[in-house]
C-alpha cells in the first residue's frame, strides 16, 4: 500500500507544477504580473521537489518524464510568453511602429517554442546529467516574470522601444537552445574546491536580493549566464 502511494508522489508534484503554471498563464494574460511571478515561483518549487522525490523514492517512469516536460513548457514556456505578450500590448507604438502594434505581441511566443525545443533537447542529451547546455527553462521564466513585474513602468515608457524587447526575446530564445555550458547548483558535498562556482554565484546573489527587490531574480539570472560564460572560458 505504501509503495502504491509513494510512487505517485513525484507525478503529483509535477501536476501541481502544471496547475500553478496554468494559473500563472491566466494571471499573465490579465497583466497581473505580480501574481504571474508568484505562481511561476510555486511551479519552480514543485519542479525542484518532483525530481528530488523521484530520486529519493526511486519512482522514475517514462510517463513522469513526459509529464514533467509538458508541465515545464506550460509553466516556464507559455507563462513567460504570455507575460511578454501582455507587456507588448501595453507598449508605445508611435510613429512608424504603429502598423506593427498588432504583430509584435505574438512574437513573444518564440519563448514558448524555444522552451519546448530546450526541453526536448534536455531529455535526449546525455551531456546534461550534472550540468546544463543552454539556459534552463525555469531560469528563463524567472527572468521574464521578475523583469516585467519589477521594471514594468520603465518598460512601458517611451524610454524603452518595442524593438528592444523583441531583441531581448530573440536573445533569450537563442540562449535556451545554445551550446553554452551552464553550471548546476547540485551539491555533492560542501567543499569549496568541488563547488567553487556555485558558492561564488550564491554569495553574489545576496546583495541582489537585498537591494533590487522583485528585479533581483532577473539580475540573478543575468549573473548566472555571465558566470557560466566566465567559467567556460577559464576551462
Amino acid at each position: 500500500m505504501a509503495n502504491c502511494i509513494t510512487r505517485h508522489i513525484p507525478n503529483t508534484l509535477t501536476c501541481l507544477n502544471l496547475f500553478s503554471g496554468c494559473i500563472a498563464c491566466v494571471m499573465a494574460f490579465e497583466a497581473r504580473y505580480e501574481w504571474a511571478l508568484a505562481f511561476i515561483i510555486f511551479s519552480a518549487v514543485f519542479d525542484f521537489f518532483d525530481g528530488m522525490m523521484a530520486r529519493a523514492l526511486d519512482a522514475h517512469s517514462i510517463i513522469g518524464k513526459d509529464l514533467d516536460s509538458l508541465a515545464d513548457d506550460v509553466s516556464f514556456g507559455v507563462a513567460p510568453s504570455l507575460i511578454v505578450f501582455s507587456l507588448f500590448k501595453e507598449m508605445d507604438y508611435s510613429g512608424a511602429m504603429e502598423s506593427l502594434a498588432g504583430v509584435f505581441p505574438y512574437l513573444a511566443f518564440l519563448l514558448s517554442v524555444f522552451s519546448a525545443l530546450r526541453l526536448a533537447k534536455f531529455n535526449n542529451d546525455t551531456r546534461q546529467t550534472s550540468s546544463f547546455v543552454g539556459l534552463p527553462v525555469p531560469a528563463n521564466a524567472l527572468f521574464w516574470a521578475s523583469l516585467v513585474t519589477g521594471a514594468h513602468d520603465w518598460l512601458v515608457s517611451s524610454n524603452f522601444h518595442p524593438v528592444y524587447l523583441l531583441l531581448l526575446v530573440c536573445l533569450f530564445s537563442w540562449l535556451l537552445v545554445s551550446e553554452i555550458p551552464m553550471f548546476s547548483l547540485k551539491f555533492k558535498n560542501l567543499s569549496w574546491k568541488d563547488n567553487k562556482t556555485s558558492f561564488i554565484f550564491l554569495l553574489v546573489c545576496i546583495p541582489f536580493l537585498i537591494f533590487l527587490g522583485i528585479c533581483s531574480f532577473s539580475a540573478i539570472i543575468v549573473w548566472y549566464i555571465l558566470l557560466s560564460l566566465i567559467t567556460r572560458k577559464s576551462k
